[in-house]
């Protein structure tokens, strides 16, 4: 079995419901599971048994939510000491409602996630182009979700954004699959 670990934070439900959708993803390939953990709730063994981790961030004045930032300075950085999560698969998504189309900041919040992504040696999945939902739902970095419109006004997120955020479940789960099953993890 090949686990999806999947942490999120959420204010209003939006990421909730973006995680969610990665989950659906993730439960479409053939032998992979997924695990739903919020920043609050998951541990250090769940990490490690992970073969993949996809962070899942609001955004916060152009950031990541202080939550997903804590796990990633109080849980992550003993394990990048030691080099435990090196060579397994880590992927973002994002939603936001502030100003400019896809939420303000939720640009800088995947890339800051990356950031954080890359400097534990995890194997990073972007979100390809040809990807279904990505003209409003996506960028290369990681499904997006806007939850309110121009002027601030919730929407919810769009369909778009929830079926970029399934194809993004699969394709992580998919190259965790491959890789556990070419026995390819670093040791």
């Amino acid at each position: 079995m090949t686990k999806v670990l999947i942490i999120y934070a959420s204010d209003y439900g939006s990421t909730k419901k973006m995680a969610e959708a990665v989950a659906e993803g993730v439960k479409t390939v053939a032998g992979a599971e997924a695990l739903l953990r919020t920043a609050e709730t998951v541990t250090a063994d769940e990490m490690l048994a992970a073969e993949a981790i996809i962070f899942g961030s609001p955004v916060h004045m152009g950031s990541v939510d202080w939550r997903v930032k804590k796990v990633i300075d109080t849980i992550c950085s003993g394990m990048w000491m030691k080099n435990l999560l090196t060579g397994k698969v880590g992927a973002v998504f994002a939603t936001g409602s502030g100003f400019g189309d896809s939420g303000g900041g939720a640009e800088l919040t995947l890339l800051s996630m990356l950031t954080n992504v890359a400097e534990l040696g995890l194997i990073i999945v972007p979100l390809p182009k040809n990807t279904p939902g990505y003209p409003q739902g996506g960028m290369q970095w990681g499904p997006v979700g806007r939850s309110a419109d121009l002027n601030l006004n919730p929407t919810g997120l769009s369909d778009d954004s929830l079926v970029a955020a399934r194809h993004h479940g699969a394709n992580v789960a998919r190259v965790a699959d491959v890789i556990k099953e070419k026995n390819l993890f670093a040791k």
